[in-house]
């Protein structure tokens, strides 16, 4: 709309020309809002409300008398109630880069006066006192410019070269690094401990390693002999069951042998041997029967015949023996009792015989008129 002006959010719009004024100010005040402005019978004009910055590079006394370049910045603005706004205004509206120069050389001010009271060591040590102060030595003058200050940051201080900053600075400087130099060395320390630890937990593992490495080639070494070694003692306990086996076998071969010795060559011999023994037993019963015959002239004939006859009857019987398969349990023994019977079996023939003829025994006992003869039958021994 022609003649509607709006400030910007941070401008104060200045309508000059009329009676509504502040306190009898020359201008109005319109900040956040739009005013109507009549043409030609009213001037606007726009103060800046932003924030401004105002540096400081000032050589200051202190209570010492040392000289100290402080460097610092200082963050200000018009204030936003319409009483600064008028009063920046009045002072600045036509030339509104003077507020920082001014800003500038009122701190700076401050600064000598507040440094000239204050030691180096508290300027050092307590920068924030020292901007507590100049912001309180200027706040009311800095109130009627119509100006407040945000903040002042005190940058850099500085003795020019006097190296008493820097002699002030050495014994915390020397205590520092003695500290420093105290950490570095129990940091060492325990670096060098550490790897010392690591050194030996390395050194055990390995042990441990080693040891266990033993046992395994140990436990490998001794399957590998029992390994090897179970190929021989299996051939070898083989070779032990044939062994014996081979033994069992030749000992039943050696009983078998001397049973075959003995019914092959002993018992044939044995029986031979009494064979032998029987015909000379039976000889010699014929020689004392041919003698009792050659007593006896009856019986001359009889006698003869039968004395002819017993060699036969023993030899028969003894080739019975001969070809029979008779154990004998008690040796030579035995064989005696064998020949005897056969003896006194040809014997008994012989008087069955004398009985059957009707010739009176040797003896001269009677007899029954009966013998072995009549039946046809040979005695049973």
């Amino acid at each position: 709309m022609f003649g509607y002006r709006v400030p910007a959010p941070d401008e104060a719009m200045l309508i000059s020309g009329g009676r509504h004024g502040l306190r009898d100010a020359p201008f109005r005040v319109v900040t956040g809002h739009g005013a109507y402005v009549m043409p030609i019978f009213r001037r606007v004009r726009y103060l800046t409300l932003a924030m401004q910055e105002a540096e400081v590079s000032e050589t200051c006394v202190t209570k010492q008398g040392i000289s100290l370049n402080v460097r610092a910045v200082i963050a200000f603005k018009v204030g936003n109630d319409p009483e600064s706004v008028v009063n920046a205004g009045q002072r600045f509206l036509s030339d509104q880069d003077q507020m920082s120069v001014l800003t500038g050389r009122i701190f700076a001010g401050h600064l000598r006066s507040i440094i000239g009271s204050m030691t180096v060591e508290e300027i050092v040590t307590e920068r924030q006192k020292l901007a507590t102060e100049v912001l309180d030595g200027s706040k009311e003058e800095m109130a009627n410019l119509g100006l407040t200050v945000d903040s002042l940051q005190i940058q850099s201080i500085d003795d020019m070269g006097a190296g008493y900053i820097a002699a002030m600075a050495a014994p915390n400087n020397a205590a520092i690094q003695r500290q420093a130099k105290i950490a570095q060395a129990q940091a060492d320390q325990a670096a060098a401990e550490a790897q010392q630890a690591s050194a030996r937990k390395q050194a055990e593992f390995a042990r441990q390693t080693q040891v266990v490495q033993a046992q395994y080639k140990a436990e490998v070494d001794k399957a590998q002999a029992e390994a090897a070694q179970a190929g021989p003692l299996a051939q070898a306990e083989a070779q032990r069951a044939v062994i014996a086996a081979q033994a069992a076998l030749a000992q039943q071969q050696a009983g078998l042998r001397q049973q075959q010795l003995l019914s092959e060559v002993i018992k044939p011999a044995e029986a031979e041997a009494e064979k032998v023994k029987i015909l000379a037993q039976a000889e010699a019963e014929r020689t004392r029967i041919a003698a009792e015959a050659a007593a006896s002239n009856n019986r001359v004939a009889l006698d003869q015949m039968l004395i002819a006859q017993l060699p036969q009857i023993v030899k028969e019987a003894a080739a019975g023996l001969a070809g029979a398969n008779v154990s004998v349990l008690n040796g030579a023994d035995g064989l005696g009792e064998i020949a005897a019977g056969l003896v006194s079996q040809g014997l008994t023939i012989l008087e069955s015989v004398r009985r059957g003829v009707g010739v009176p025994p040797a003896d001269g006992s009677g007899g029954s008129g009966t013998g072995a003869i009549g039946n046809g039958k040979a005695p049973t021994a």
